[in-house]
């Protein structure tokens, strides 16, 4: 029986599983894919992060290169194989986990393969599990992909795009499909817009010296910001769609065929589509009552759950802005192994 179980090795498992290998505990960490930063390599070749390097290193090890520079998702790719090395993490691949249960005080824990035994278990499989795509794709007969399975423009058909979502996925693709072809981006939301850098600092270095950074949920900036959504990084969108070559539309309500029908009743024919519309959760292997509630979230404080022994991390806006990002999940791995070494548990 090993003390804890991690399911899942992207930057929320292994930053726990630092914490773990300083305190001793005997622990693995179960994963689905092939290698270490899998899920990074999967995503689209241009991805860049809006975080800057000294924002989106993980605990003990500093992400190397140009501080107020911005990462590509190789660069992620390669922090993450070399922190496993470094920290001598335990990792075993290809082990897609089907079930956990509780059992006289610990947890089953059921691959397709094997069957583990802990004391603890961390879920650590983020909030990026299910491409979430709308009914209405299944009504219209064009060329469409989920924003998780773009990799570049060698996927589309000749023809205009479509980018549905106003994130900063959404925001990234539409700007580099622009440069090649007739670009529209729909969204239901007005986009702000925040600047990468001021005064050749990152942006988020300002938010850290002000404080937003270390905000917490329940506080008033956290909820403010909550409120709020996610901002713009950077203004190249911004240039692109005062330019033309971006055309913003309102939300997508309907389609049929080969249109697109917007929320202002104006219509498109389209040639390919990119959803960038976000991600669901699937907890459907967790075997254990009183652990989501009827809108499908996880009930926890701070990753802490009321099972004595059960713990999430990744989670969006689990305790801070940054608790789904490289930049604050170490924040939260150190406050869950604590948890895990005291043996605490919820009232």
């Amino acid at each position: 029986m090993y003390n804890t179980i991690i399911i899942g090795a992207g930057q929320a498992g292994l930053a726990v599983g630092y914490f773990l290998k300083q305190s001793n505990n005997s622990f693995l960490i179960l994963d689905k894919g092939n290698e270490v930063g899998e899920c990074w390599k999967q995503r689209y070749d241009s991805l860049v992060l809006f975080t800057p390097r000294m924002y989106s290193a993980l605990p003990g090890m500093k992400f190397q290169g140009e501080s107020h520079g911005f990462p590509t998702k190789d660069d992620v790719v390669d922090y993450l194989q070399k922190y496993v090395v470094k920290f001598n993490i335990p990792i075993r691949f290809q082990s897609e986990v089907v079930s956990v249960s509780e059992k006289e005080g610990h947890f089953i824990i059921k691959t397709k393969n094997d069957e583990f035994s802990a004391e603890n278990i961390v879920i650590a499989t983020g909030p990026f599990q299910i491409p979430s795509m709308p009914a209405l794709s299944k009504k219209i007969n064009i060329n469409q992909l989920h924003s998780s399975q773009y990799r570049n423009s060698k996927q589309l058909v000749d023809g205009n795009v479509l980018v549905v979502g106003g994130g900063n996925s959404g925001a990234q693709i539409a700007v580099e499909l622009s440069k090649e072809r007739e670009t529209f981006l729909a969204v239901s939301r007005k986009l702000n817009y925040l600047p990468l850098l001021l005064r050749r600092k990152s942006i988020f270095w300002w938010f850290d010296k002000i404080g937003i950074l270390k905000a917490s949920n329940t506080s008033l900036i956290g909820r403010l910001i909550q409120n709020s959504g996610d901002p713009i990084f950077g203004f190249e969108l911004k240039e692109a769609i005062k330019q033309g070559s971006i055309k913003l539309k309102k939300r997508v309500t309907d389609g049929n065929k080969h249109k697109v029908v917007f929320e202002d009743s104006t219509e498109l024919e389209i040639q390919n589509i990119i959803w960038a519309t976000g991600f669901k959760t699937n907890f459907s292997w967790l075997n254990i009552n009183h652990i989501i509630n009827e809108k499908g979230y996880v009930i926890h404080t701070r990753g802490v759950t009321n099972i004595k022994g059960l713990y999430f991390i990744g989670l969006p806006w689990q305790y801070r802005r940054g608790s789904a990002l490289l930049q604050g999940v170490g924040f939260d791995a150190e406050y869950i192994v604590k948890k895990i070494n005291s043996f605490d548990r919820l009232d």
